[in-house]
């Protein structure tokens, strides 16, 4: 029964992952888009949301506003507490975006035009997209000849491009940032309205290089999270990103009895993180008490003056405390509990040992895949 029990519960986690709303996929979304893993990614981190019959509608433009806000998400920065007055003629302290414009023009995303006006429902161009994509970032100063020959190079319409755009797009062009969709290679398109799928995109693009490269507002509030713990001594970290490599040997407490008499392959256990796994530097990487669940994969019983018992276990399943659910792979043989030098001879010499792991106990598991984390937040990249 107890088995059971933890067989269910691990099910219903997997199953939970794949079906939980945020991070479900839309109708008209198949795998082979263009756009699909951005999209996806977007969703599953609440940037961009589908409609209520099931559909992303990747084809559609986006608004100025509704741009701003998938920026201001995109950098984490919804819940910032700024005050910056803003002087567009067109918005008023009721409108739904007056906030999130609020803080992209205080995160320098976009400029505050002094009593001009924002247009918040016209479609936001490939142009302005692409400007607030570098905006968020520290970028190397080029000269606008250079700029010039960047983006007469790759785009045949580079003479229609407004002059105010030039500098950004070649600084786009250097940082790969730059979204083209398939059929218009070549073409920066700067004037035509971004649609739905261009934006997640441009976003993700974005997304990546400010964990490594922020402006220098946002470098003050994404700020990494600091823990005392145990340290993992080969983590790589490149801007506000923390990357565990495969090897890596990292202790799981058990809360399930394993033994090499009592358990089959496929069973269930879990297991939490027994304390903080923290960087050298005591950046937080994965939370004390996050959830792990696993299976058995391996058995051999011990068998007196045959075997000893050895059981091996893959770790599947990581539930950090913030319910972010992601498949981590890692492996870890339980051999019988260490002895003293008379019985360990004894054992070699007639074998026999038994394996039994109880609660509370800990094991180390090497990981079988590198694991990348968001040092700001927690976020486990998949």
């Amino acid at each position: 029964m107890f088995k059971k029990i933890f067989q269910g519960l691990f099910v219903l986690a997997a199953v939970f992952m794949i079906n939980n709303p945020a991070n479900a996929f839309y109708s008209d979304m198949a795998e082979d888009h263009w756009a699909y893993q951005s999209i996806k990614f977007l969703t599953d981190v609440g940037v961009v949301v589908g409609y209520p019959d099931g559909t992303y509608k990747p084809d559609i433009p986006v608004t100025r506003a509704e741009f701003a806000s998938m920026a201001i998400k995109a950098l984490g920065q919804e819940n910032a507490d700024v005050e910056q007055e803003i002087h567009f003629k067109d918005l008023d302290p009721g409108f739904w975006a007056y906030n999130i414009i609020q803080k992209a023009v205080y995160f320098d995303l976009i400029p505050d035009s002094k009593g001009e006006n924002y247009r918040p429902f016209d479609s936001v161009t490939r142009a302005e997209a692409i400007n607030i994509a570098v905006n968020a970032l520290t970028t190397q100063q080029i000269s606008e000849q250079k700029a010039q020959d960047i983006i007469s190079k790759t785009y045949t319409d580079y003479e229609l491009m407004p002059a105010w755009f030039l500098m950004a797009a070649a600084k786009a062009e250097v940082l790969d940032l730059v979204v083209t969709m398939p059929g218009h290679e070549g073409k920066m398109e700067a004037d035509r309205p971004a649609n739905r799928a261009e934006v997640a995109a441009i976003l993700y693009k974005m997304m990546q290089e400010a964990k490594l490269n922020p402006n220098a507002k946002l470098a003050e509030v994404m700020q990494k999270r600091t823990a005392e713990g145990f340290i993992v001594d080969n983590v790589k970290v490149q801007g506000s990103i923390g990357i565990i490599p495969a090897g890596t040997i990292l202790p799981i407490k058990l809360e399930t009895v394993v033994g090499s008499q009592i358990s089959s392959v496929s069973d269930i256990y879990t297991a939490k993180a027994p304390k903080n796994y923290v960087t050298k530097e005591k950046y937080l990487l994965i939370a004390e008490g996050s959830d792990m669940k696993g299976q058995v994969k391996y058995v051999q019983p011990g068998k007196l003056f045959k075997t000893n018992g050895q059981v091996i276990i893959k770790n599947e399943l990581l539930v950090t405390p913030n319910d972010q659910a992601v498949m981590v792979y890692g492996v870890a043989t339980l051999d019988p509990a260490k002895k003293g030098k008379f019985m360990t001879f004894i054992r070699r010499v007639f074998k026999g040992d038994k394996v039994l792991t109880m609660p509370n106990q800990e094991v180390n598991i090497r990981l079988l895949a590198p694991i990348k984390i968001d040092l700001t937040n927690g976020y486990i990249y998949e």
